[in-house]
C-alpha cells in the first residue's frame, strides 16, 4: 500500500478582508461613488472626460444581471448581455503621502478589465476571477485630483457555459505602503510536524525595498490564540538593499494546539511585523488555523488522523437576482443551510471564488476544493439556444490560455493558500471531456457512459496533450504550495487512462463515472481517488459510503445557478439542494437523510398517476389536492422507522427505513387537515414533521434571517424571509402573488428573488410574484445610521412591515 500523507497545519486568514490578500500596508475599501457607464466612449480613461452624466453606484456591481433577459442573449449565460462598460473614481492623496507606495487591489473583474490611472494604462487582465493589484504610485498626482478608470470588456458575452455577470463585482481597495514592505500574497505558513501536544509552525515572509536606500530590517511573528493571548513567537533579521528582494524563513513551536476541525473551526491571529530602525513599517494581523491531511489509496482521507467522507457539493458564484456581486452575508446565510443539511465540502466549480467564500468556510468548518479552469488550450461548447441544443459557439478563455494560465494559477495558489479550510487544488475540470475538445482511439472501443460523446475523432486535439499541461500545472502547484495534493475533475477517465494526465496529480477525481471505481481501483492501486461531481442518487452515495477508497463525492450542484439554461424560457440550472433564494428543496430533505446525524424525517406527496412505482426525491410538503384522489405519500428519513398519521388517526404500523431506495412511501386517498410523519429510533420518538391544507392566501409573513434587526451602515446587508399564509397561519405553497416593496429610511432595495427558473421578468424594479409561496428580499445600508422600514403588500394580501437599524 502507497501511503501519502499531507500534512497542514497553520493556514491563514486575515481579519481584514484585504490584509488575507495582500499581506501588507493598510487598506481602504474603495467600494463608494464609482461613476459607470455601459458602453465604449472615447477618451474615457483621460482625467478630464466628462462623466457628470454617468450613473453612480458603489461596488460590487454585476451590470449583467440588471439587464433584459431576451431570447436573443445565449442560454449558456443565463439569456441575460454582456457588453463594455466603463467605472471611474476620483481620489484625493495628500502630499503627505508621496514617501508611500500606492496600489488598487481588485478581487474580481469580469472580463478583461484594464486600469488606467490618470490617462496611464497599467494593464489588462482577462481572467475575470483572479484578484490583481496595480502600483499607482508613479502616476499619482499628490496633492491633487486623481482619477481611476476601469475598462470591462465582456463583449464576448457567450463566453463560459455558465452565468458569468459583468463588470467590477468584488471589492476594490486602495493600499497605502511604506516603501519597505511585505510583498503581495508574501506570507506562507505550514506545519512540518503537529502532534496532539506540539505543531512545529513555519512561516516564509518576502518583502521588497522598494527605496533606493539599504536597510537593516526585523521581522517579527507573533501567534495569538482566540482571546489574544500571546501562544509562541520568533524574530529574524534581514537586510535588504535598494531595490531588493528577500525573504526569511522563521520557526516556533505551539504547545498543545486547538486543531481547527468541521466541529470546531478553531483560529489562531498571526500578527507579523517589521520594524526599521525600531519602528514598525508593516503590519499583517491574519487568521490562521491547525490541521493535518492525510491522502491514502485504500482508506480514503482523514482530517486530523479522523477518517471521514467528504459531503460536498460545487457552487457557481452567483445568487440569482444578485447576481455575481453577492454580499458576505447571502453567502453565510446559504453555507449555513448547506452545513445543516450535513454538508461539510465546496468544490468551486469552476473557478476561484470570491475571498469572504473561503473565509467564511474557515469560520464555519467547511473543507474546500479550490478550483482554477474549465477549460484549457482549445474552448469547449458554450450553447447558444439552450442546454445541449442547435450549434454551440466557441468564446471563452481559452482565447488567452497560452499568455495566462500559468500567472492565474500561481495567483489563484498564492491568493488562497493561507486558507486552512482549502483541502486541494484543481487545475481543471472536465478539460478532457471526450470530443470537447479532445479525442483519442480508444473512444471507438469504449464509452463513458455519458451523452453526447460519439467515437474517436481525429480532427479534433489529440487527448495525449492534456498530460504535458498537467504537468505543467502540476509543477506550478506544487512550487508555491506542497502541502496539498493536485487534483482535477476527469470527466473521461477511459480516455485519459490512456494518457498521462491521471498520472500527473496526486489525487484524481471522477465527474459521473461510478462504474469506473471499482476496475480502476484495481488496475491502479495506488490512485487515490474520489467523485469530483455526481448525481443526486442514492445509488452514486452508496459508492462513498460503502467504499473506503472512495472517500467523498462532490453532488452537481448545491445551490441553484443561472447560465446553463434550457431552451427559452430558461433562467439556469436547477439541480442544486438549494433554489436561487436559498431555500431548502425537497431534494435537500433527501440528503440531509443521507448526510446529517442529527435525527430527521421529511415528508412530500404527489398525484398517484401512471408510474404507480415512482419514487421522487423531489416531493414537496403540499397536502392540497381533491378529496379522496391517491396521493402517493413519500418520507425521507435517517429515523429507523417513521410512523404516518392523518389527521391523528394512525396510518398502518411504523414503517422501516428502506435502504435500497432510501425513500418510504404511503398510498392513501386525500383527506384534507394534517399529515404527520413522526421518527422512531431504538423505539423512541427522535424527529416530526407535519405538512396541513392550506387555504386561501390571507397575508404576508416576513422576517429577517438570523433575527438580525441591526446592520453594519457601510453597506451591510439584511435578508428578508417572505412566506404567504393562509387565515389560520399556515404556509400557501402553492401561492404566486405578486409582492411590492417599499424601503423607507437609510436604506435600499438590493434584489428579490422567488426562484421561479421561468420568470424572465423585470428584476430591476420592486414587485416580484411569489414561486411556492415564498421569496427573499435582499435590503442594504446605504451608509447612514438611523432607522428605516420595510414594507411587503401585495392586492388582496394583509402586509408586512420589517423595522431594521443600521449602526
Amino acid at each position: 500500500m502507497v501511503k501519502r500523507q499531507l500534512l497542514i497545519a497553520i493556514l491563514v486568514l486575515m481579519m481584514l478582508p484585504v490584509k488575507g490578500q495582500v499581506a501588507f500596508g493598510d487598506a481602504e475599501l474603495l467600494n463608494r461613488d464609482w461613476k459607470f457607464q455601459l458602453g465604449d466612449p472615447q477618451e474615457a480613461a483621460a482625467p478630464d472626460f466628462d462623466d457628470s452624466r454617468w450613473r453612480s453606484l458603489n461596488l460590487p456591481h454585476d451590470w449583467s444581471v440588471e439587464g433584459t433577459y431576451s431570447p436573443h442573449h445565449a442560454s449558456a449565460t443565463g439569456y441575460l448581455p454582456g457588453g463594455i462598460g466603463w467605472y471611474r473614481k476620483q481620489i484625493d492623496i495628500p502630499t503627505s503621502q508621496a514617501n508611500q507606495k500606492i496600489y488598487l487591489y481588485l478581487e474580481g473583474v469580469y472580463r478583461n478589465g484594464e486600469v488606467f490611472i490618470n490617462g496611464h494604462s497599467l494593464g489588462m487582465r482577462p481572467n475575470g476571477y483572479i484578484s490583481y493589484m496595480h502600483d499607482l504610485t508613479p502616476h499619482l498626482n499628490f496633492g491633487g485630483k486623481n482619477t481611476i478608470a476601469v475598462r470591462v470588456d465582456h463583449s464576448e458575452s457567450a463566453d463560459s457555459r455558465w452565468y458569468t455577470g459583468s463588470g467590477i463585482y468584488r471589492d476594490v481597495y486602495l493600499v497605502t505602503a511604506h516603501p519597505i514592505h511585505i510583498d503581495q500574497w508574501g506570507i506562507h505558513f505550514t506545519t512540518p510536524k503537529v502532534t496532539s501536544r506540539k505543531a512545529e509552525v513555519q512561516v516564509a515572509t518576502s518583502l521588497t525595498n522598494h527605496s533606493g536606500t539599504p536597510t537593516p530590517l526585523t521581522v517579527t511573528q507573533e501567534l495569538r490564540d482566540k482571546n489574544q493571548i500571546q501562544v509562541a513567537s520568533t524574530s529574524s533579521r534581514l537586510s535588504l538593499e535598494g531595490g531588493e528582494q528577500g525573504s526569511v524563513t522563521q520557526k516556533m513551536d505551539l504547545s498543545n494546539p486547538h486543531l481547527w476541525s468541521l466541529d470546531t473551526p478553531y483560529l489562531y491571529t498571526l500578527v507579523t511585523k517589521v520594524y526599521a530602525n525600531n519602528e514598525v513599517i508593516d503590519q499583517s494581523d491574519i487568521k490562521v488555523g491547525v490541521r493535518t491531511l492525510d491522502f491514502d489509496p485504500d482508506k480514503g482521507f482523514a482530517l486530523n488522523g479522523v477518517s471521514m467522507n467528504l459531503k460536498g457539493v460545487c457552487l457557481h458564484h452567483d445568487a440569482g437576482s444578485l447576481g455575481a456581486a453577492v454580499p458576505r452575508e447571502v453567502w453565510k446565510r446559504r453555507l449555513l443551510a448547506l452545513k445543516e443539511l450535513g454538508t461539510n465540502a465546496i468544490r468551486t466549480s469552476h473557478n476561484p471564488q470570491a475571498p469572504d467564500l473561503y473565509e467564511l468556510c474557515d469560520e464555519l468548518g467547511l473543507l474546500v476544493l479550490n478550483e482554477a479552469f474549465d477549460e484549457w488550450e482549445y474552448p469547449k461548447k458554450k450553447w447558444i439556444e439552450g442546454w445541449n441544443q442547435g450549434e454551440p459557439g466557441f468564446q471563452g478563455h481559452a482565447a488567452f490560455f497560452e499568455e495566462w494560465a500559468a500567472t492565474d494559477l500561481k495567483d489563484m495558489i498564492l491568493r488562497d493558500r493561507n486558507h486552512p479550510s482549502i483541502i486541494m487544488w484543481s487545475i481543471g475540470n472536465e478539460v478532457d471531456y471526450p470530443n470537447d475538445p479532445y479525442s483519442h482511439p480508444v473512444l471507438d472501443q469504449e464509452g463513458i457512459g455519458q451523452q453526447h460523446v460519439r467515437g474517436y475523432q481525429p480532427d479534433q486535439p489529440h487527448a495525449d496533450r492534456l498530460g504535458a499541461i498537467a504537468e505543467r500545472f502540476a509543477a506550478i502547484v506544487r512550487k508555491y504550495d506542497p502541502t496539498r495534493p493536485v487534483t482535477a475533475g476527469l470527466a473521461g477517465p477511459v480516455m485519459s487512462n490512456e494518457t498521462d494526465y491521471p498520472g500527473a496529480l496526486d489525487v484524481v477525481g471522477y465527474n459521473y463515472t461510478e462504474n469506473r471505481y471499482e476496475s480502476d481501483h484495481k488496475k491502479y492501486p495506488d490512485r487515490i481517488f474520489y467523485g469530483s461531481e455526481n448525481r443526486h442518487g442514492l445509488s452514486e452515495w452508496k459508492h462513498v459510503r460503502d467504499k473506503d477508497y472512495i472517500f467523498g463525492q462532490f453532488l452537481w450542484t448545491g445551490i441553484d445557478y443561472l447560465g446553463e439554461a434550457h431552451r427559452w424560457p430558461s433562467r439556469g440550472f436547477t439541480s442544486g439542494l438549494l433554489d436561487l433564494a436559498g431555500y431548502k428543496k425537497p431534494r435537500a430533505y433527501f440528503r440531509q437523510s443521507l448526510w446529517s446525524n442529527e435525527p430527521m424525517v421529511y415528508l412530500g406527496t404527489y398525484p398517484n398517476g401512471r408510474g404507480r412505482n415512482h419514487l421522487s426525491s423531489d416531493a414537496d410538503p403540499v397536502w392540497n389536492y381533491q378529496e379522496d384522489q391517491t396521493i402517493r405519500v413519500v418520507s425521507y428519513t435517517n429515523c429507523e422507522t417513521v410512523q404516518l398519521l392523518l389527521n391523528g388517526e394512525k396510518i398502518g404500523e411504523p414503517v422501516a427505513q428502506n435502504d435500497e431506495t432510501g425513500i418510504i412511501h404511503w398510498d392513501l386517498p386525500f383527506e384534507g387537515g394534517t399529515l404527520e410523519a413522526i421518527g422512531y429510533t431504538n423505539g423512541r420518538e427522535t424527529a416530526r414533521y407535519q405538512i396541513q391544507t392550506s387555504g386561501r392566501p390571507e397575508s404576508i409573513s416576513a422576517q429577517i434571517w438570523d433575527n438580525k434587526q441591526a446592520i453594519d451602515k457601510d453597506f451591510g446587508v439584511a435578508q428578508i424571509e417572505v412566506e404567504i399564509l393562509d387565515a389560520e397561519g399556515k404556509h400557501v405553497v402553492l401561492a404566486d402573488n405578486e409582492i411590492s416593496v417599499r424601503v423607507r429610511g437609510p436604506f435600499s432595495l438590493l434584489g428579490m428573488e422567488a426562484s421561479n427558473p421561468q420568470d424572465m421578468g423585470n428584476y430591476k424594479n420592486n414587485r416580484l410574484r411569489a414561486f411556492n409561496g415564498r421569496m427573499i428580499v435582499y435590503i442594504q445600508a446605504n451608509g447612514e445610521a438611523g432607522e428605516g422600514t420595510i414594507e411587503l403588500t401585495a392586492p388582496w394580501l394583509k402586509g408586512a412591515t420589517v423595522t431594521i437599524q443600521s449602526e
